[in-house]
């Protein structure tokens, strides 16, 4: 198994000298960028495995670099940052982040946060391909079509997906959603789940603010409705 990749994206050196440090002690291979600009090279020549970028940077906010990052790229991002309000991680997570670290923060923290956001969803763990009259999702190649079309999920949105299909007609709870795809030391970040949600249902829905396929129950969680009298079936081999 190869050795993940981490970039470090910091304006202060010191700040990328203990994150090689610790990351490196801790098997991982590390590169660094000093600006936004710098990390979308690096991203585009060495496909790092995951991303730290901070927030607050000179020139472009970490922010705007999100934002380009995820329009090209699938790779894992954490957030850091300052700040600590459900604003600020909401337009972070809205920027296509996966995650979100609030500085000062401890080292074994951090690696918790990268190993949950490396996480992939075991292959073992196979649903049936689901296929209605404008909505197909493969599981197995981790393809979707709607009306036909394709549509790209980051690894994140589309384990979301999984877990709400798998479930289908039955309302899935806030932590145990959050604790199948995020990790287990997750469980109160709702606010997490909603930015997903919406970005899911922006990108499967005919009319996301009127969604037929993923609802909300109130004070429970999510689930996934099958639209009409379409049911999830295996795809033919």
């Amino acid at each position: 198994m190869s050795t993940p990749k981490v970039l470090v994206v910091d304006d202060e050196p010191q700040i990328r000298r203990v994150m090689r440090t610790t990351l490196s002690s801790n098997g991982y291979t590390v590169l660094e960028a000093r600006s936004g600009e710098e990390a979308v090279e690096i991203l585009r020549r060495e496909r790092p495995d995951l991303i730290l970028l901070d927030v607050n940077m000179p020139g472009r906010s970490g922010l705007e670099i999100c934002r380009e990052i995820r329009d090209q790229s699938d790779v894992a991002v954490i957030m850091l940052t300052v700040r600590n309000s459900e604003h600020d991680k909401v337009l972070a997570l809205d920027a296509g982040a996966d995650d979100y670290v609030v500085k000062p923060f401890g080292m074994e923290e951090l690696l918790a946060r990268i190993r949950a956001a490396l996480r992939r969803t075991s292959a073992t763990d196979s649903v049936p391909t689901y296929v209605s009259n404008d909505l197909e999702i493969d599981f197995e190649r981790r393809k979707l079509l709607v009306q036909g079309r394709p549509v790209r999920l980051t690894p994140k949105e589309f384990d979301l997906l999984r877990h709400l299909v798998a479930s289908q007609g039955k309302p899935l709870e806030h932590r145990r959603l959050l604790q199948a795809v995020w990790g287990p030391d997750y469980g109160d970040e709702t606010e997490y789940l909603r930015v997903f949600i919406n970005q899911l249902r922006k990108k499967i829905e005919p009319d996301p603010a009127h969604p037929k396929y993923i609802h909300t129950d109130p004070w429970v969680g999510y689930r996934f409705e099958p639209a009409g009298s379409a049911a999830s079936k295996p795809k033919k081999k």
